[in-house]
């Protein structure tokens, strides 16, 4: 698309731009493979994307190609073993390995998915020894071989498949290489043959090489190695991060995720400007969102069939003596409006112009569109002076300051020895001075503020409102910020500058010097002191006099007279502290005016000594009633054992049986002999 734009100086000119997302677009996709060791698992998955992806895809464009190329590293030491074993087979242990390479296109553009899967399912993994690959060589050498690729003038996807980081221009010094990569295509038999003589490119020759040949690239990489390519695609435009799984088995869904983020946004860039000419955008996208300066040249979340509009507004500084050509085109995409820039550096106004005018001093110009085009010889705004009375030296050093070297500043023209300061893009900024040395937009910024906000700037000084001070007027002198709890600025530890405390001590942080994480406590702290000057007593006994004057000190009889923290318009710590013989001292600890007061009750509160018979009595009387305790318990159990005892013999006496038959061992103690020869007579 080609258009002719008429610009006048200073006259700007708005073109309208309409963006509409395209239904079934032809689409180009290399598949880029890391196929270094660690890629082993995801080669597997790959092997059958083709057929897969050309499922998936149809459903977006009738017409899809689909390529394959594979990287590991550049073949010299110490990116991978130089060894002639090691070139055979970089893997360790009994795993075979194909010799490593730096890039090889294994298939160039195709609609064959199967062919995809049979070409990939031929791949060998490979191997290296330094954990960053050299993937930047091959995305070059995908871009810039054109031809050998096969791409077409369609969306160009370049999807890039790693586990690891990348190496970029300078590291190639590391393996002797130190050539700068030119940025030419290099494959000869579909292998990459110069990546032993030109070092890696760099990230801005990369972002030139996609732009030039419109390729929107996917980083599918996996969750280590995110936050390193979100920060490269923030470098590379029209480009996308994807995470990809362990073993790339969610490739085909990242993928179609990346491509719908891709052609969802659409972003306006130019070529260089001719000198002089300037180029502004303003957006109107989807759901009424305007948007103006940077963000203006882009537009999100577009669906198919939405229409979008840019305004362009061009305008230049300068009339060019010839014909200029601006080319503007969205990012990943071929379609480009070429405009052919004519500038116009006379006014039609002057052809009505009146010449001899007297508002040209009394005829000594023509004045046309409102100025004074002086006669031959004369000079001046209204062409006030002759260059025959007055030599230009002299002229102009009525314009130079201090008799220096700049006519007027360099911010004006010396018009009859006076300085005319020139006019600024914003009405409101303004040159002045007699020698246009002043203005009021030079002066110093803070927060992106002129004179901070907070006053005018006035011949290149910021004059500051009041309570304001400094010379970007960003140092407040109001101190509210910097009291602290108790009122005091900055606890009494620093000094407010700026509104801000700056503590005095390493110890005291915080706002408001508030903050002592290493700080004892204020008891803790003049405990010692308040000892020795009230008591005589203390850690610090012999030297109380040269460390502890820090404070005045009253006295009081009770804890009743003590200041209390109602009573006190100032800041109040009670504090009880104890002291080596266990007594306890009670103080109030207080800044009044500037200065340390400490108010100590004069006695110490000891504990009273122990009453000895008492104590006695009841030890003493303590043993014997659990003497006698111990003796009852004793009892009880005796009584209860030999009732238990007497009641088992009773109730076994009443289960006795006696048997009243003879016993067959007993013999009686009677013997009866009879006489044989008594006859009973």
């Amino acid at each position: 698309l080609k258009m002719e734009l008429l610009l006048s100086t200073s006259e700007p000119q708005t073109i309208n731009l309409k963006f509409r997302r395209a239904d079934d677009y032809p689409i180009d996709l290399y598949y880029l493979m890391d196929l270094s060791y660690s890629m082993k698992d995801d080669l597997e998955n790959v092997k059958n994307l083709g057929t897969e992806l050309m499922r998936e895809m149809a459903k977006i464009t009738s017409d899809f190609k689909i390529g394959f190329g594979s990287f590991v590293e550049k073949t010299v030491m110490p990116y991978v073993s130089t060894t002639p074993l090691r070139m055979m087979n970089p893997c360790l242990g009994n795993h075979n390995c194909t010799s490593p390479f730096s890039y090889k296109n294994v298939l160039s553009l195709t609609k064959d998915g199967k062919k995809f899967n049979n070409l990939v399912s031929q791949q060998q993994i490979s191997g290296n020894l330094d954990s960053p690959e050299g993937g930047f060589d091959a995305i070059m050498q995908v871009a810039v071989c054109e031809k050998i690729i096969g791409w077409r003038n369609v969306t160009r996807l370049l999807v890039f498949s790693t586990d690891a980081g990348f190496h970029f221009a300078g590291d190639g010094k590391l393996g002797g290489i130190v050539l700068p990569n030119d940025g030419q295509c290099h494959l000869e038999g579909n292998m990459y043959t110069m990546s032993h003589y030109y070092d890696y490119p760099s990230i801005a020759h990369l972002v030139q090489k996609l732009n030039d040949h419109n390729i929107q690239t996917i980083f599918a990489v996996t969750e280590e190695f995110q936050p390193v390519y979100k920060e490269l695609k923030n470098l590379i435009p029209k480009s996308a991060v994807g995470t990809l799984s362990s073993n790339s088995s969610n490739v085909i869904k990242l993928i179609l995720d990346a491509y719908n983020s891709l052609s969802s946004e659409v972003t306006l860039e130019h070529g260089k400007l001719p000198d002089g000419v300037s180029i502004q955008y303003k957006s109107f996208c989807k759901n009424g969102v305007t948007q103006t300066g940077d963000d203006g040249r882009r537009c999100f979340n577009i669906s198919i069939g939405d229409e979008v509009n840019f305004h362009i507004s061009i305008e230049s500084q300068k009339c060019l003596s010839k014909d200029e050509i601006i080319k503007i085109k969205p990012l990943g995409f071929n379609e480009e409006l070429v405009i052919n820039l004519k500038f116009i550096c006379d006014c039609q106004c002057s052809s009505g112009g009146e010449a001899n005018s007297k508002k040209c001093f009394d005829g000594n110009g023509t004045f046309e569109c409102g100025a004074c085009k002086c006669n031959e010889g004369r000079i001046g705004r209204v062409c006030e002076c002759s260059k025959d009375e007055v030599r230009t030296e002299d002229l102009d050093a009525n314009c130079r300051k201090d008799n220096g070297t700049d006519i007027c500043s360099n911010n004006g023209d010396c018009v009859c020895g006076t300085c005319e300061c020139k006019k600024r893009e914003n009405p409101a900024e303004v040159y002045s001075g007699k020698y246009c040395e002043c203005d009021n937009f030079n002066c110093d910024r803070s927060n992106n503020n002129l004179c901070g906000g907070h006053g005018r700037c006035e011949c290149r000084k910021c004059i500051c409102d009041a309570n304001y001070t400094g010379s970007a007027c960003d140092c407040s002198l109001d101190t509210t910020p910097c009291l602290a709890k108790n009122r005091q600025i900055c606890n009494g530890r620093g000094e407010c500058k700026c509104g801000s405390c700056r503590c005095t001590g390493s110890k005291f942080q915080g706002p408001t010097c508030e903050l002592c994480p290493t700080c004892p406590g204020v008891c803790a702290e003049h405990k010692d002191c308040v000892q020795c000057r009230a008591f005589q007593s203390g850690d610090k006994k012999d030297t109380c006099e040269k460390e502890c004057s820090n404070f005045n000190m009253i006295k009081v009889k009770d804890r009743d007279k003590l200041p209390q923290p109602t009573d006190q318009s100032f800041p109040l710590t009670h504090c009880k502290e104890r002291d080596a013989n266990d007594c306890w001292f009670y103080f109030t600890f207080s800044v009044r005016n500037d200065t340390n007061e400490v108010v100590v009750v004069e006695q110490l509160e000891c504990p009273a000594g122990p009453d000895i018979i008492p104590i006695v009595a009841g030890v003493v009387a303590g043993i014997v009633m659990i003497g006698l305790a111990l003796l009852l318990i004793w009892k009880l159990l005796m009584i209860i054992h030999d009732r238990r005892e007497f009641a088992k013999f009773e109730k076994e006496k009443l289960n006795a049986k006696w048997d009243t038959g003879e016993n067959p061992i007993y013999k009686s103690a009677v013997t009866t002999v009879v006489n044989p020869k008594y006859e009973g007579k």
